[in-house]
């Protein structure tokens, strides 16, 4: 497998998760999925805490969120032709992926996962993404057997034209997580107008 780090990944990343056909087709009845408070925001880069030790690169299988239900299968993601990273089948609604050129969660550096918030039938695997608190755990099973543990350190939302890429995809010391679904607001004539990023780092493994 060919590692090329997240700098790759352009900045319309996630474009293809965000089109929100199931509220546009329930004619407004629905409710938009949660949106993170301005309080779960990103900490200070200086209040960092201690994270367990890396661990050896692995491929992801699965990702646990017990607090917001998620229990789902992780298929690898590359880039498409226009450099934004790809998404699972929309018609897959529990199936998340990863960014399998990067980095896998659990060894020292940023590791990307993103899913759908919806599709044609309704809520999808990161629907509640924007619920989540800081302090909340995700597990993320891997291919050698073991289990990265990590701790959400904040929830934020961003506006698909101001979408930090340095800061969600940016190199980091640290084994480091980032989760990625849509958010930001919702319009009937362009879909969901963000991003919902979830950053958490690893606390722990089994």
């Amino acid at each position: 497998m060919r590692r090329i780090g997240n700098s790759a990944i352009a900045t319309v990343t996630v474009v293809a998760l965000c089109s929100g056909v199931w509220l546009l087709r329930s004619a407004g009845s629905e409710q938009p999925p949660p949106q993170p408070a301005a309080a779960e925001g990103r900490p200070d880069p200086g209040e960092e805490r201690l994270s367990a030790p890396a661990l050896p690169p692995s491929p992801p299988t699965r990702i646990r969120i017990p607090s917001i239900r998620v229990n789902a299968p992780l298929m690898g993601l590359g880039l498409t032709p226009s450099g934004s990273l790809d998404v699972p089948p929309s018609r897959e609604k529990n199936l998340a992926g990863w960014y399998e050129a990067g980095t896998t969660p659990g060894e020292s550096g940023t590791a990307i996962v993103a899913g759908h918030v919806d599709n044609t039938e309704g809520p999808a695997v990161f629907y509640d993404l924007g619920a989540l608190r800081k302090g909340s755990i995700i597990e993320v099973d891997r291919r050698d057997g073991g289990v990265a543990v990590f701790t959400v350190d904040a929830i934020e939302v961003y506006q698909a034209t101001n979408f930090p890429d340095k800061k969600v995809y940016g190199a980091a010391r640290r084994p480091e997580l980032r989760v990625i679904t849509c958010g930001g607001g919702y319009s009937r004539s362009t879909g969901y107008q963000g991003n919902v990023v979830v950053f958490a780092h690893l606390t722990g493994s089994r």
